[in-house]
């Protein structure tokens, strides 16, 4: 299929902390630890291997095996939990929420970014395994964040309340949501297919992980995908040392915010992501997710009646590990010391709060992941590129912002030059010259050719703007033809990854869509990727 790349820079969709780090800036190499690169992997393979033992990996293959005892997995998924028991096997991981039927497309994007670089490595390192991991976030509470999906335009939407860990949240209810999706769906072999994806995810499973869990193997079984769900007691026991770490001594809260400082000092001017708190934990019981906070010599849960002495709060996470769940910045140090991981790969938003962590990990003797921006991809049709070119609009004017598509497109297409820069700057001179002229007179005299020149720059302005409107309104065919693709392919003047559901090309493309995906994206390629289908 005919692909095309454009920079992240400009696409004028990412931050500059985003392009900053894919142009291995300078400043931002002390927040991170080896840029990703096929050659870098060789050294954090070494630094991983020394440091995860063999005890980790045996409880993490125990657990991974029963998460998926009631999932109709792949020989290849089934054949890689086995292989995180051997020593010189390696994780790749992606995280995500539990979105609702997935919630944006970049969420295939995470994946398929982890599977391919799992590929990658295993070609580059042959006496290594690799493998890709997408770890739900089951332990997250925002529900309006995830309760969702856009399609055709349309907000599929769960509605219900809420609280505690979303993972846990029962399913009853979602037979009213799939009535809703099946009639938007309409007939034919794909909406079909995704017809029965969702009622058994979410008709036949108890609760949002176990459904999510279901739909991610589907999509993904044969490349090998291995989906965990890290709320589980097992797995936090082998985080218990880390926690301890937290209640007693805020480790976390004194690394970050120092990072935070540096970060601040930078001349990029990047943005925080995320400010720590003085303990980084939650506590989880039946439908409760509320942060665990330390006043007055007391270990107590906000806005409940729920407190310990610290000699109880140890005895009780030594005994129920699994009330304890890390917030956003204590939860990739979770996510390191359970996995063999190598290297994350999330979007920019992430990537800028993992920024602010490798202190916090050099400080509790953790090795830092690699970390990789995920591919984005813009997927548009023949008919689509057709349209395009006929209207001579290249990649780069596509991502630009509509107002800027149009007005640029108003000038290359207008016969009359709409470009008054050659008369402002002839203007410019004349009044240089009455410049001159005021300095040999009376000074006050200057204020008044200060004035003139500025109404006047204006009124040249004002001019070409409304000659612009005219020539909009003369070439309004094109205009609406240019804003009705763009809006095709930018959606809420949005990234199409950022708004639409893969249902709604998947409906299109049907098994196409993901095996295309598989063969052309590249994440070490570091640029975005525009595919045709």
């Amino acid at each position: 299929m005919p692909t095309d790349c454009i920079s992240f820079n400009d696409t004028n969709y990412f931050s500059s902390l985003v392009c900053d780090y894919l142009e291995e800036c300078q400043e931002l190499q002390p927040f991170y630890n080896r840029f990703p690169k096929l050659e870098n992997f060789k050294n954090q393979i070494e630094e991983k291997e020394v440091s995860y033992n063999q005890t980790s990996r045996n409880m993490l293959v125990l657990v991974l095996k029963e998460q998926y005892k009631t999932v109709n997995s792949s020989r290849q998924t089934l054949d890689n939990i086995a292989l995180l028991e051997d020593s010189k096997t390696f994780t790749i991981t992606t995280g995500h929420q539990l979105n609702l039927f997935t919630g944006p497309l970049y969420f295939l994007y995470k994946i398929i970014s982890t599977i391919n670089l799992t590929k990658a490595l295993k070609e580059e390192y042959p006496d290594y395994n690799f493998v890709p991991i997408y770890w739900m976030a089951s332990e997250d509470h925002d529900f309006e964040e995830i309760n969702y999906f856009n399609f055709k335009g349309k907000k599929i939407r769960w509605n219900r309340d809420a609280g505690g860990g979303v993972g846990d949240l029962d399913t009853k209810d979602l037979d009213k949501v799939f009535e809703t999706y099946s009639k938007e769906l309409g007939q034919g072999t794909n909406a079909n297919f995704l017809k029965q994806l969702f009622k058994n995810a979410y008709l036949n499973y108890k609760n949002l992980a176990e459904a999510t869990r279901y739909i991610a193997n589907e999509l993904f079984k044969d490349f090998g995908l291995v989906v965990i769900d890290a709320n589980n007691r097992n797995l936090k026991r082998l985080f218990i040392p880390y926690i301890k770490e937290e209640l007693c001594k805020q480790t976390s809260h004194r690394a970050v915010s120092q990072t935070n400082k540096q970060i601040n000092e930078l001349s990029g001017n990047y943005k925080i992501q995320v400010n720590p708190r003085e303990i980084n934990l939650f506590y989880l019981k039946d439908g409760l997710r509320e942060r665990i906070v330390y006043e007055n010599g007391v270990y107590r849960v906000f806005d409940t009646d729920i407190s310990w002495s610290e000699e109880d709060v140890l005895r009780h996470l030594d005994e129920m590990p699994e009330r304890f769940s890390p917030n956003v910045i204590m939860r990739p140090l979770y996510q390191e010391v359970i996995l063999p991981n190598l290297c994350y790969i999330g979007g920019g938003g992430e990537l800028a709060y993992w920024f602010q962590l490798k202190a916090y990990f050099n400080t509790v003797n953790v090795p830092f992941p690699m970390l990789l921006l995920r591919n984005s991809v813009l997927i548009k049709t023949k008919k689509q590129s057709e349209k395009l070119e006929k209207l001579g609009v290249s990649l780069k004017e596509l991502f630009a912002k509509q107002q800027d598509l149009i007005n640029s497109q108003v000038k290359k297409l207008s016969t009359i030059d709409i470009d008054f820069s050659l008369q402002k700057e002839h203007l410019q001179k004349q009044f240089k010259a009455l410049y001159e002229l005021a300095e040999k007179t009376d000074k006050s005299f200057l204020g008044a050719v200060a004035a003139q020149e500025k109404k006047q720059v204006k009124g040249l302005s004002n001019l070409e703007k409304r000659l612009l409107k005219a020539q909009k309104r003369k070439l309004n065919d094109q205009v609406s033809r240019i804003t009705e693709i763009q809006n095709q392919l930018f959606p809420g003047q949005s990234l199409q990854e950022r708004n639409l559901n893969f249902s709604e090309l998947y409906l299109e493309f049907g098994d196409q869509l993901i095996q295309q995906l598989i063969l052309n994206l590249q994440p070490l390629k570091g640029e975005f990727l525009i595919l045709e289908l």
